[in-house]
């Protein structure tokens, strides 16, 4: 009898750890000097980033798969010696082959709009604190529970935002998801991440999303 609730046990402690995220390493700075650059404009200005804020092109910013956001860098056009100092604040390319995305502004500084891809050398200047949020949960799991919750990163109107969001997210995470609903009569799509058992083993991927610049809400599952 004891065996059996024993093998109970384990197999409902590996159907929550599979049905968890895969995390991979988050990369806090650059791990090459050199990476091969692009850049976006018009057709995102005006756009909510990965971060949340509005992407202006003719800011000072870019995009990056792995860098959290507020990463400061300074980008050299090693064909004319040109630099500029960019925050990141997205995430991108998504196109393979390609590391960072230049915001026009930033491209035009140092010479690279009409290359358009090519060669640039990256230099990690620290990061801006502001972009590290804190992790909110759903009011009723303030009392211990054992209601499986999930990690909600962002819920919109625009199911092209959410499905931005979930790009970015997938970059590091595994089971990034859309989760479709209406409230009085009103269509959202939210971008969750991952299944768990309670919010303490939630907990880790959710401080390490809030870290990057994500905001956070642990919320049940079912919600």
């Amino acid at each position: 009898m004891q065996l059996k609730k024993w093998l109970l046990c384990i197999s409902l402690l590996l159907l929550v750890s599979a049905c968890a995220p895969e995390v991979r390493k988050v990369e806090y700075r650059p791990t090459k000097n050199y990476v091969i650059a692009s850049w976006y404009g018009a057709k995102f200005h005006g756009r909510p980033t990965s971060s949340g804020e509005r992407y202006d092109m003719y800011g000072f910013t870019a995009a990056h798969k792995t860098l959290v956001f507020g990463t400061k860098l300074r980008v050299t056009n090693p064909d004319n010696q040109n630099s500029v100092v960019v925050t990141v604040n997205d995430r991108g390319p998504f196109i393979h082959g390609r590391d960072l995305d230049l915001s026009y502004g930033a491209a035009k500084a140092i010479g690279h709009i009409e290359k358009g891809v090519g060669r640039v050398k990256i230099e990690f200047l620290g990061r801006d604190v502001r972009y590290v949020k804190r992790v909110a949960y759903q009011p009723s799991l303030a009392v211990p529970s054992p209601v499986p919750v999930t990690i909600q990163v962002g819920s919109f109107s625009d199911k092209e935002r959410a499905k931005r969001l979930q790009q970015g997210l997938a970059l590091q995470y595994k089971n990034v998801v859309i989760q479709h609903v209406k409230i009085a009569g009103e269509e959202f799509f939210r971008v969750r991440i991952g299944r768990f058992k309670n919010k303490d083993s939630a907990k880790k991927i959710a401080d390490q999303l809030a870290d990057e610049g994500y905001d956070v809400l642990v919320t049940s599952k079912d919600l």
